[in-house]
């Protein structure tokens, strides 16, 4: 069963990855780096500063740092128990896909996908009820993580793991947050 699951995942690599072009790889390096994120992320911090005020805005980046570290932890001993290889690095596929970049580490599972969805469902908890449009905080990670496939480093597997866990490391954070400081605020 978990053979079945491992070549269906590769299967849905190849194509997915396969759906790029050297006309837009520039794009995608530039997507899977955080620094080029950076307006997105000042408008979300307007907008959590504006509804929670400075000094929980300040508890929120220390919940978020703690929250990245985490999941960078755990993603990092996901990646050294499974130890499965980087598809750029899979001897089985790597002569019939597109790497655009490659990396020595593990790929299951991805941290950029866990870190990714996991500061998103907390903001997304904070601002959904002030902010009819909090739901599109999601694009962030679904273009941030698909980033990973089109360069050749991760499986979809590997994402949506990081998705899972990131998801549940989110939420937590989340209720943790509102428990101490939105109730106390």
């Amino acid at each position: 069963m978990l053979e079945k699951i491992i070549h269906l995942d590769k299967e849905l690599f190849v194509f997915l990855n396969g759906l790029g072009s050297e006309t837009f790889d520039g794009l995608w390096l530039a997507i899977t780096k955080q620094f080029y994120w950076t307006p997105f992320f000042l408008v979300v911090f307007y907008f959590l500063q504006k509804k929670i005020g400075w000094k929980n805005f300040g508890f929120y980046v220390l919940f978020v740092a703690v929250l990245i570290l985490v999941c960078d932890q755990t993603a990092n001993l996901f990646k050294d128990f499974f130890q499965r290889l980087r598809p750029c690095n899979d001897e089985e596929i790597k002569h019939i896909i597109r790497i655009v970049k490659s990396s020595d580490t593990f790929s299951f599972f991805s941290g950029h996908a866990a870190n990714s969805m996991a500061t998103t469902v907390f903001t997304f908890f904070i601002l959904r009820k002030e902010y009819k449009w909090a739901y599109l905080l999601f694009l962030f990670p679904l273009i941030f993580a698909y980033s990973r496939i089109y360069l050749g480093m991760h499986f979809p597997g590997d994402i949506l793991a990081g998705y899972a866990c990131g998801a549940i490391f989110g939420f937590a954070c989340y209720k943790l947050y509102a428990k101490y400081i939105l109730r106390k605020a």
